[in-house]
């Protein structure tokens, strides 16, 4: 946290404080001399949402920020990003496959199928586009019912080759 810090430019005055409250926010505080490899996953998620509020940014980027934590710490991470967009006008983007979730704490929700945004709009009237009660049940409307093959990037088949090459 101390090297993000630093990295973000937090005031020196400042970081300590900072860092000790975004550390108890996520329930951390405990741990702060633990070596992060000794972490379970969860906990590194965690302290990957407490180092990406560490600077306190106007915009925030959030990929699947509460992927493989228990719900009590999914509610206690939103309520505190919530908070903080509203008392801070922190505009928050966020990735995430958890419908209900999005439908909870999303102004606004963009649909992207097969790379393309496919429809874009408030939670309750996407649902109420397709005549859907839920949110998933409306994602499903929107992109189909079908499994989806998920083809490998150029980057992963690159991967691949240099394991391939490796081994010669």
């Amino acid at each position: 946290m101390e090297l993000h810090a630093v990295l973000y430019r937090v005031d020196p005055r400042e970081r300590g404080g900072q860092i000790e409250k975004l550390l108890r926010f996520v329930e951390l505080w405990d741990r702060r001399a633990d070596l992060v490899k000794r972490f379970s996953g969860g906990m590194k998620r965690r302290l990957e949402i407490a180092r990406a509020l560490l600077h306190e940014p106007k915009i925030l980027f959030l990929d699947e920020p509460t992927l493989g934590l228990d719900p009590q710490t999914r509610n206690h991470i939103w309520s505190y990003i919530e908070n903080l967009s509203k008392k801070r006008d922190v505009t928050v983007f966020f990735t995430t496959h958890y419908m209900e979730e999005a439908d909870r704490v999303a102004d606004e929700i963009a649909i992207i199928d097969r790379g393309k945004i496919v429809a874009q709009d408030s939670p309750a009237r996407l649902k109420e586009s397709v005549q859907k009660v839920s949110l998933e049940d409306a994602f499903i409307a929107l992109t189909g019912h079908a499994i989806r093959d998920e083809e490998a990037s150029a980057a992963d088949r690159m991967r691949q080759v240099r394991k391939i090459w490796r081994r010669i």
